[in-house]
């Protein structure tokens, strides 16, 4: 990607000035210019209102990919803590950066959070590029997308690595755009590949097969990653890393997306399905909404969350954000108990990397229990409620 200034178009009005993150636009003589400070991040074009800044991207050229080096993570945070899909990627990040014999780097956005760079460390980080500002302190494509921009065309890393969030798949394909790399969406599997590639593993068709695919001439190679499926690594507080403060200056004016109101999604009581140890999920057996009742109670006598599969949610039982799948979350929590799920292939692309799974099921021959630690083959109507009343005598 290059940034061109036709300077016989330029107003000076400044408007590039406050989009630019790096400082890189000066106005002489009533006319922008670039100066050595400028990443090619491309923020400055979305801006120009008299089309005096080009933003031109070209995917097939070929790069000097001996240029670029290391492995980034970009983190994620929410209410001042990690999520647990960004530990998940240093974990498997720090094993991809020790087979190319490279650096792994945490790129770390928002205000305020410097207390978070040492939790990146400690879990396999090498380093952390620490960008601040009040206008990062709540995710936006625009500002977010700039500033990552900016950061991969100046550092070149060989590797990106995103969350497959809301948030992630969001900024990924942005930036991918920005730099012209070449992005795979929600892979399940990484590996460095024999000619040193990034091996990028993930369902298609379905979820019936499984694609392997790796980027030749593009650089960085970028991947957003599902969480719950890679595996995070025990934090070592002795670990020692450097942190790189990135200065960056963004202006509100500048930002085209305003945070009018946070609202915060009310659940049922339960915990968030990716950071829980314990799921208890239900599926097309339950047969009406009003039977996710013992679902809920067997999961509250647990302390874990209420899950569910797509059959249930699109039959309009339980609401969307407990559905656990291709299609929905992927866990891996250290015990999944799936009641009245059969077990197609897109349930079990979500939940396959639990610890312990328990199936219950009428039907001996469901697919469910090809991968159960434990299988109970009868009525969830009295094992479910069975199961909880001894769990609630014994607490």
């Amino acid at each position: 990607m290059a940034v061109r200034l036709l300077v016989e178009k330029c107003t000076g009005c400044r408007l590039c000035l406050r989009a630019c993150p790096y400082n890189a636009i000066e106005v002489i003589e009533d006319r922008a210019r670039f100066n050595d400070n400028c990443t090619q991040c491309g923020a400055c074009a979305s801006s120009c209102k008299f089309g005096a800044i080009l933003l031109e991207v070209t995917f097939t050229r070929e790069v000097d990919t001996s240029q670029y080096r290391g492995v980034w993570v970009v983190a994620e945070h929410l209410h001042g803590e990690l999520r647990r899909g960004t530990y998940e990627l240093l974990g498997e990040g720090r094993r991809l950066a020790d087979k190319r014999g490279a650096e792994l780097s945490a790129v770390l956005l928002g205000d305020q959070i410097e207390g978070l760079a040492p939790r990146l460390i400690a879990h396999g980080a090498d380093r952390v590029y620490l960008a601040q500002d009040p206008v990062l302190a709540h995710y936006r494509t625009g500002p977010y997308a700039d500033v990552l921009a900016g950061m991969i065309n100046q550092h070149r890393p060989e590797i990106v690595l995103v969350s497959a969030t809301p948030q992630g798949r969001d900024l990924a394909p942005r930036v991918a755009a920005r730099v012209s790399a070449g992005l795979t969406a929600d892979c399940t599997g990484l590996d460095i590949g024999e000619e040193g590639l990034l091996v990028q593993t993930r369902p298609a068709f379905g979820g019936n097969l499984m694609a392997t695919i790796v980027c030749r001439q593009a650089r960085p190679q970028m991947a957003t990653v599902r969480p719950g499926v890679m595996k995070a690594l025990a934090a070592d507080p002795a670990r020692a890393g450097e942190v790189v403060s990135v200065p960056v200056h963004l202006d509100e004016r500048g930002v085209l997306a305003k945070i009018v109101e946070i609202v915060q999604q009310e659940g049922d009581g339960q915990v968030n399905l990716q950071d829980a140890q314990i799921i208890v999920s239900g599926g097309r057996g339950l047969g009406k909404a009003e039977s996710f009742a013992l679902i809920r109670e067997l999961a509250q006598a647990l302390g874990g969350a209420v899950g569910a599969s797509r059959a249930a949610v699109d039959a309009g039982w339980i609401p969307a954000y407990h559905q656990v799948g291709q299609t929905g979350r992927t866990v891996q929590p250290k015990l999944y108990i799936a009641c009245g799920i059969s077990g197609a292939v897109q349930h079990l692309a979500g939940m396959g990397s639990s610890d312990v799974i328990i199936a219950i099921n009428k039907d001996p021959s469901a697919p469910i229990f090809n991968i159960a630690t434990y299988g109970v083959v009868g009525d969830l109507f009295e094992i479910v409620p069975a199961l909880t009343k001894k769990l609630k005598e014994m607490l």
